[in-house]
């Protein structure tokens, strides 16, 4: 893994303070290398393991620990593309940025876009009814309607985004600190229970699937496509890149860190959750590792986890959030949504229409989703863009810049699409739900392509 720089240049990308082509003031860079670490393990962290991993235990059993392990590999094949491309093109559009300069065919651009930005929403919106579920009835013993709560949620996530990048990232820093108090609990308690002799350790090699062979196959395949929700997120740091200083060289060591450190948490809790619960009462709960710390052995107030987990999921939403709207933004720019998505609020300079589009669209998937399946429809999409950017990154090798940036070993994107192809394939024996709900976002995203081109004919006009 090296980096590339063509002769006769100064090294760093120019830092776009002349403003952004819709005529609009720059986006701040208030984003430096230690914020942007921990924006990246805030963004992975959260939803995913705190929501979800009862559900990937329903599929695969009690080695839970499988899925979570192959999600890390590949999540880092991926992460390797990501980290080449937004040094190379450190610009807010992400995906659809790179899916442009790879392919120029507009109407997929758009498309990569769309699903990045379903992917974001659904994941938020999957972090507010996990808000709203068992964690909150913990501490409120149901007396709150968890509707009412859901879209409170995302109201005040829209505020906070409102307010500015500095401050949303802030929040970010001091929210993932504490959910990573929460993990630690989670592995103090599993260590706890291995020193005194605790648990089922047997259930760590056991497979729910009764069958062999391709069954096995496809059984573990369904629980890595479902928990590859949890690594999530390193994605979405990558449109931050015009509000962190000097992008080139601070986002590998980011993303690459943020993978690292969530990914070896994510197994080792896994373990402890399958080693302290059986698989089914984890299934049954959509705040798994509550159950976790209530069978543990270790008097640690349940009602104070609960409140460290609504924190962790809250932190989950607001980045995403955040990639959402500055995904507007980018977008914008490069004219594939109109002009006035990258309208830019002028005293906090903050992009005011994207965040009030993303946060009306989250307002409508809380109120007709589910966890489960909102999860299973974020993996199902970002797999999707994840098998293009890397294609797209070896595509774009042929186009130098004139700064340096990180290269990573061509074996990895190729393994990279293939394994992110197959997690999207029906191989991951993924219900059906899944596949209709996100064949019904992309007519969606035709309708809105359509729209969209009527109306650059007009201006043209």
């Amino acid at each position: 893994m090296d980096a590339t720089r063509p002769a006769g240049t100064s090294g760093n990308p120019p830092e776009g303070a002349a403003g952004s082509p819709t005529g609009e003031p720059a986006l701040k860079r208030a984003i430096g290398p230690k914020l942007l670490i921990l924006f990246v393990i805030g963004d992975i962290l959260g939803t995913g393991i705190y929501a979800t991993t009862g559900k990937v235990a329903g599929k695969v059993g009690g080695a839970l620990w499988v899925p979570f392990a192959i999600g890390f590999v590949v999540a880092l094949l991926t992460a390797a593309s990501y980290v080449e491309l937004v040094g190379k093109y450190p610009k807010a559009a992400g995906a659809a940025l790179y899916a442009q300069k790879a392919f120029k065919v507009p109407f997929l651009t758009f498309i990569v876009a769309f699903m990045v930005m379903c992917s974001g929403l659904s994941s938020a919106s999957a972090a507010a009814l996990a808000f709203s579920g068992d964690y909150m009835s913990e501490l409120t013993a149901g007396a709150l309607p968890p509707t009412l709560i859901a879209v409170a949620f995302v109201l005040v996530l829209a505020a906070v985004n409102l307010r500015g990048v500095a401050e949303s990232v802030k929040m970010n820093v001091v929210l993932t600190l504490v959910e990573l108090s929460g993990l630690a609990v989670i592995l103090g308690i599993g260590a706890y229970a291995v020193l005194s002799g605790g648990g089922e350790p047997s259930r760590l090699v056991e497979f729910e699937s009764s069958g062999t062979g391709f069954a096995l196959m496809t059984g573990v395949l369904g629980a890595t496509a479902l928990g590859f929700f949890a690594f999530v997120g390193f994605e979405d740091s990558v449109n931050m890149a015009e509000e962190t200083k000097d992008p080139a060289r601070t986002f590998p060591r980011a993303i690459f860190i943020g993978v690292a450190v969530t990914g070896t948490i994510y197994v080792l809790v896994a373990l402890v959750s399958s080693l302290l619960v059986d698989p089914g009462t984890l299934a049954g709960s959509d705040g798994p590792l509550l159950e976790v710390v209530k069978a543990g052995g270790v008097q640690f107030p349940p009602q104070l986890f609960a409140l460290i987990a609504l924190f962790a999921v809250t932190n989950s939403a607001l980045i995403n959030m955040m990639m959402a709207s500055r995904l507007c933004y980018g977008m914008a720019n490069e004219r594939i949504l109109p002009r006035v998505m990258g309208r830019v609020l002028p005293r906090r300079r903050t992009p005011v229409v994207g965040i009030v589009f993303v946060s009306l669209l989250a307002l409508g998937m809380v109120l007709t989703g589910e966890i489960e399946g909102l999860g299973d429809t974020t993996s199902f999409l970002l797999l999707c863009v994840f098998a293009v950017v890397n294609v797209a990154v070896l595509v774009l090798r042929k186009d130098r810049v004139d700064h340096a940036h990180f290269r990573t070993p061509t074996a990895l994107p190729v393994l990279g699409a293939l394994t992110a192809l197959v997690l999207a394939s029906p191989l991951a024996d993924r219900p059906a739900d899944v596949y209709i709900r996100a064949g019904v976002l992309l007519l969606l995203g035709i309708g809105l392509w359509l729209l969209n081109k009527l109306a650059l004919r007009g201006e043209r006009g």
